[in-house]
């Protein structure tokens, strides 16, 4: 018989909330409105160097003021780490243990091996940097040891309850963290090159250069398409998450975390108390409802947010919100595309311009004071926008005067939109939140309280961290005349806890009889529980950290260059560059297509022509894989290749009785993590990671085995790698797949950036976009000094090049490889002769860099 309870919701854990912390002020903003962790970088190694951030000195105060707050502290580790910069990052993980840090939030797999290898117990959490979108992905997390995943912002709700499922039915669960709030990345985090590509700056070492929020054109089989104002065709709207606060509670997430390190005091204040807020009345609403007959549960969804709350949030900083990915893809609403830079508050149209005053008709409320800016559809350009010096308000209407020469009235235009980007008084009662140094956001201390006539009273005090104290009075308890201790006396008395970090959660009154103690002495036995309590709460965290555990137990040993003939290995993208390798006697070929059931006609012709013995074919499985997505991996399996091209953590499980080679979405940039993946996957061979250049290739190479590489040298960087798809946004009127009418099977597409460069872009079979850059990079005046370190392997990629292209391109890089011809001398020639606009790549970036 069906129950007619809501059916088996488990014990609701309340999510804890993680803010962003660029700098003191930060830190006290996100305490004071309730954050109960927050997240921090130090001076290196962390993904938003643009930071203020904090300094390895600053560890012991800034982790002792969090504890003492009932705070947790996390330090950002999340960029790639270089083979010459692990020393450095032993010692400096050694100094964040030691400092008591609650966690460190890691990119980069070699550094997950030296923390556990250093210390048993000090806390990983994998960061969002680590691209886990699956199962599969929290388990080799796991198996790193570490203890919590941050997953990727493209899953959904309905993904995340898929992956909760699974861990725990495959006994490999793990705490799951996602963002709630805050600016999008376009593209998956750690698989995005576009600032490497176009200014040598890595996103994956904190340097993002913000691409995506710059406009570009649409070029649809050469012609430019015209959008309208929609120019900013990669810039998504702001995550905000607070309407489906409900559904993150009950998909038992553990943690939900504000993006924002860049950001103001203000803007953490801002949004932390509202998620604060909206948090705590979700867990009210959902408690309240547990066990509730689902006849008698309200129809209204639980209220999460209210119309102030999401004002407010659109005047921290907003781009638009959007539940982002959360309800799934929507390409119509996740970009918009008419602006990429902070807005605020929509206030309507200008209808009328008149008398150094502007009319519009209201949506929100504005008043003197208030900034504002006027929206002429081109955002690009310098716009109009003051302090707003009166306001007449006339029903819908509102007419604004602004201060003399404070604007260029002739520059503002009827019909232009007006946005609110400043609130004076706001940000006034924000800062006043965190100022002064009196605790203002105070936690609960629980009391159980015992004693009777002629014995102390015993307080037992505990926080919700743990931490529990006792403590007694000097003097016994008296029968009590006039005044006895009832539970509302002792409320009041042991209750005054303000200027403490502390206030009064639930009181258990034990004693026994009618007895009295004097107000003095309630009042010390409250000071001293304080005391104590900030003095546990103060200690720093003990890990466990192995002195003479070191970096050179992990190192794999180099082993000297063995100097064989180079191979020279072809990836392409469609069947005719395929047929044109293929008659160059290529001896090892990449396929990369859109559609995977296409694999096994590249199988068959390569088996039916084979032009030199011993040609194999290896097939690539797209970039990313979500639960439900196993369907893809077997289809590529079904093409019978000779070996796969694995790029992430589900085709590492998937593939593992196949001959592999790890691609360059492994994110390989040190000896600890090629050894890693060399050993625990039995990969043949891992692509280089590309965010190292010439200098740190070397090093790569002259700390393991130099036969465990190939490295790229020709291609056109696939920038962007993105679940937001451009064909379907911006050729259709669908939302996803099942209704956009496939664009990207009937049209060749490109972005033009700002600078009149043409990049290319396209589809998967999963629909994620990957544009590539325009111009094809290459690498060959480095491959002597690549060949004497022991590099067999050089792998060269084509996009959209003809067969001739392809013909010419490999001619030479065998010329290179035969050493007829100097790098120097094909740079020019393919620059001059293939018109692909060749350019030197990040690999020759300057080792300044390294």
């Amino acid at each position: 018989m069906k129950s007619d309870r809501l059916h088996s919701l488990p014990s609701l854990q309340r999510p804890e909330l993680l803010a962003p912390a660029g700098n003191w002020d930060c830190a006290k903003a996100a305490v004071e409105n309730g954050a109960d962790a927050i997240y921090f970088g130090l001076d290196r190694f962390n993904a938003r160097m643009r930071a203020q951030n904090f300094t390895e000195a600053d560890l012991p105060q800034l982790m002792a003021f969090l504890h003492l707050r009932g705070v947790k502290g996390y330090v950002t580790l999340n960029t790639l780490i270089f083979p010459k910069e692990l020393a450095a990052a032993q010692q400096y993980l050694r100094t964040i243990i030691a400092a008591g840090v609650d966690a460190v939030i890691v990119q980069d797999v070699g550094i997950c091996r030296l923390i556990r290898h250093i210390s048993p117990d000090f806390p990983i959490h994998a960061s969002t940097q680590m691209t886990i979108t699956s199962a599969a992905g929290v388990e080799f997390a796991k198996s790193l040891g570490c203890q919590l995943v941050v997953l990727a912002r493209e899953c959904s709700l309905k993904e995340i309850n898929k992956i909760q499922q699974q861990i725990t039915q495959q006994d490999a669960s793990l705490p799951l963290e996602v963002f709630v709030h805050g600016a999008l990345c376009v593209a998956y985090s750690g698989q995005c090159l576009t600032s490497e590509a176009l200014g040598g700056r890595s996103a994956n070492r904190g340097e993002c250069a913000q691409a995506c929020r710059m406009p570009y054109e649409l070029i649809t089989d050469g012609e430019v398409v015209n959008l309208g104002d929609r120019k900013y065709l990669l810039s998504p709207q702001d995550l905000a998450g607070l309407e489906v606060l409900p559904d993150l509670v009950k998909s038992g997430v553990t943690c939900l975390k504000i993006e924002g390190r860049l950001k103001a005091p203000e803007y953490v204040a801002n949004v932390i108390r509202v998620y604060r807020e909206a948090l705590d009345r979700v867990m009210v609403q959902l408690e309240k409802d547990k066990g509730t007959p689902t006849t008698k549960l309200p129809h209204l969804p639980i209220s999460s947010s209210t119309s102030q709350e999401r004002h407010n949030l659109e005047m921290a900083f907003s781009r638009g919100l959007y539940t982002g990915w959360f309800g799934g893809i929507n390409n119509q609403e996740l970009v918009h595309a008419h602006f990429g830079k902070k807005r605020g508050v929509y206030l309507g149209k200008v209808t009328r311009i008149h008398n150094e005053q502007v009319t519009l008709r209201l949506e929100a409320p504005v008043k003197p004071g208030d900034g504002i800016v006027f929206d002429y559809g081109h955002p690009e350009a310098k716009e109009e926008g003051g302090r707003v010096y009166a306001v007449v308000q006339k029903g819908k209407e509102a007419m604004l005067t602004f201060g003399r020469h404070d604007l260029n009235l002739r520059r503002v235009h009827v019909g232009d939109k007006v946005w609110k980007t400043n609130d004076p008084e706001l940000d006034k009662q924000l800062r006043q939140s965190f100022a002064g140094e009196n605790p203002q956001f105070q936690r609960p201390i629980h009391l159980e309280v015992y004693g009777e006539v002629g014995q102390p009273l015993i307080a037992i005090a505990r926080d919700d961290l743990g931490n529990i104290v006792q403590v007694e009075s000097a003097i016994s308890l008296v029968e009590a005349h006039t005044k006895p201790l009832t539970t509302d006396r002792l409320q009041e008395q042991l209750g005054r806890l303000g200027n403490t970090p502390f206030c009064l959660g639930t009181l258990s009154n034990h004693l026994n009889g009618t007895v009295m103690l004097p107000v003095s002495e309630l009042n010390r036995m409250r000071r001293e529980i304080v005391t104590q309590l900030e003095e546990l709460r103060s200690q720093p965290k003990r890990w466990q950290l192995f002195l003479n555990a070191s970096l050179a137990d992990l190192l794999p040993s180099p082993t000297p260059p063995l100097l064989n003939s180079p191979s020279l290995i072809v990836l392409v993208r469609n069947l005719k560059q395929l047929q044109a390798a293929l008659q160059a006697g290529i001896q090892t070929l990449y396929c990369e297509f859109e559609d995977p059931r296409a694999y096994r006609k590249a199988v068959q012709m390569v088996r039916d022509g084979q032009t030199i013995a011993n040609q194999t074919i290896w097939v690539a499985p797209p970039r990313i894989t979500k639960p439900g997505e196993n369907w893809i991996l077997q289809q590529v399996r079904a093409s019978e290749a000779d070996g796969y091209l694995v790029r992430n953590y589900d085709q590492l499980q998937f593939f593992a009785a196949d001959r592999c080679i790890g691609d360059f979405s492994l994110n390989v940039s040190n000896p600890l993590t090629a050894d890693y993946f060399q050993h625990h996957f039995g990969l043949e061979r891992l692509t280089a990671s590309y965010d190292l250049n010439i200098t740190q290739l070397e090093d790569l190479l002259t700390s393991c085995s130099p036969q465990w590489f190939e490295v790229t040298i020709h291609q056109q960087m696939p920038m962007f790698h993105m679940e937001h798809c451009v064909f379907c946004t911006f050729l259709s009127t669908g939302t996803d797949y099942t209704n956009c009418g496939r664009p990207c099977e009937k049209h060749e597409v490109k972005l033009r950036d700002r600078v009149g460069s043409e990049h290319v872009l396209k589809a998967d079979v999963s629909c994620r976009n990957t544009v590539f850059n325009g111009t094809a990079q290459t690498g060959a005046e480095y491959v002597q000094r690549l060949r004497d370190l022991g590099l067999g392997h050089f792998r060269i990629e084509f996009v959209n090049e003809t067969a001739e292209q392809v013909a010419k391109t490999i001619h030479c890089y065998r010329q290179l490889l035969q050493g007829e011809i100097t790098g120097s001398q094909l740079w020019r020639e393919l620059k001059l002769q293939n018109q692909l606009g060749v350019t030197r790549g990040p690999m020759g970036v300057s080792a300044l860099q390294s």
